[in-house]
């Protein structure tokens, strides 16, 4: 995308619909806006496998605020033996008992729509699912968002890099060598980091995709936590007392984070109130709806009060090593968790050069609501 072009997104229904560009001033006071561009950094050469999937931060790129849409969850009435997305020949083997699991033999750009359908199903039921040798990355990006977006309407990351001209891919990348890992352990022990993304969103992304271009051979893996079964795990009592109560998400500090770095706001940052207790669409599950990330605090609580109840539960969440997974990234591998019942956290521990490289399509779903609470039967 040009730094000419403003976007203006427009409410969508079932799927992604398409964004609407309208022409803007390129000259902000006279000058034109700052463009940073990861290849250039790299010389205007790069090892990267995929160099049009390099970041871009456009600083001329902004966006209005995003409106309410209308999400219909793909996996509610989807049909739950997977016979058209767990095709003859293919394997799945589960990470955990609870948590995770791990397809060979099934190409997710050729599903039907009842494929993708069950492919909602069976992610909302396992949170996270690894694909292994697919074809994601080697399609044309915008054919691989035609895909992400039959799920819901993308989002665009306020604050990360994009490939030039797709901002709806958001791109995690380090470029490798010692000096990007080492500074993260100067004030700090470990590189833990649970969160679900841009939960501060008033419709936060549900079924999520991360493909993989470049990755070390040992490390760099990503690791997701159950928040369904982290509900579970708390007395009657307790998860009685969650209902109800509601969350304030705040996406300021990540803006904020960005700006002290000199990197670009798209977007002017939001907060939003969810429940503590999510009721998931296709599953009827319930989950904790609390990240590290972005949930400051609990509405209606004193600081003490807040402060008590969220470090609690994200230190319960942060422990749960038996309803945890850890997805090993090898080549080709395309991983889909459902963001409203997990959170996640690379892990950076290798420390041997190479690159790490992914592209995140993040579809958003319905608002977050709960349903009441129900006593165990006797």
């Amino acid at each position: 995308m040009s730094a000419s072009i403003v976007t203006t997104e427009v409410q969508a229904a079932e799927t992604a619909q398409p964004i609407v560009s309208v022409k803007a001033d390129p000259e902000v006071n006279g000058t034109k806006p700052k463009v940073r561009r990861a290849i250039d950094e790299e010389g205007g050469n790069t090892t990267a496998k995929y160099p049009h999937y390099l970041p871009v931060w456009n600083h001329g790129e902004k966006y209005p605020p995003l409106r309410p849409f209308e999400h219909v969850d793909h996996g509610k009435d989807a049909d739950p033996s997977f016979k058209d997305l767990l095709l003859a020949g293919s394997t799945i083997e589960h990470l955990t008992p609870l948590t995770g699991s791990e397809v060979t033999g099934v190409q997710l750009s050729k599903l039907s729509n009842a494929g993708k359908d069950q492919l909602a199903l069976l992610v909302a039921q396992r949170k996270v699912v690894a694909f292994r040798n697919q074809d994601l990355a080697d399609l044309p990006i915008q054919e691989a968002l035609d895909f992400g977006g039959y799920f819901g309407r993308h989002h665009i990351h306020p604050t990360s890099g994009a490939p030039e001209g797709y901002p709806e891919i958001h791109l995690v990348h380090k470029k490798g060598g010692g000096e990007n890992i080492n500074p993260v352990f100067a004030n700090r022990n470990s590189t833990v980091s649970w969160h679900s993304d841009v939960t501060y969103e008033n419709q936060p992304p549900g079924t999520t995709f991360l493909y993989i271009f470049d990755a070390p051979e040992v490390g760099g893996d990503t690791a997701f936590v159950n928040h369904v079964e982290a509900y579970n795990r708390l007395s009657e009592e307790f998860k009685q007392r969650l209902h109800g109560l509601k969350a304030i998400h705040s996406g300021y500090e990540q803006a904020e984070n960005s700006r002290k770095q000199g990197g670009v706001i798209r977007r002017e940052p939001v907060t939003s109130e969810h429940p503590l207790v999510r009721t998931h669409p296709a599953t009827g599950e319930k989950g904790l709806f609390v990240n590290g990330g972005f949930t400051r605090s609990i509405v209606g609580l004193k600081k003490e009060e807040s402060d008590a109840i969220l470090n609690f539960l994200l230190t319960h969440i942060g422990r749960g090593i038996d309803y945890q997974a850890r997805v090993r990234w090898r080549p080709g591998t395309v991983v889909v968790w459902d963001n409203r019942v997990t959170s996640h956290s690379a892990i950076v521990d290798w420390t041997t050069g190479e690159r790490r490289h992914l592209a995140r399509i993040t579809p958003q779903a319905e608002r977050p609501y709960e349903t009441p609470y129900v006593a165990p039967s006797a």
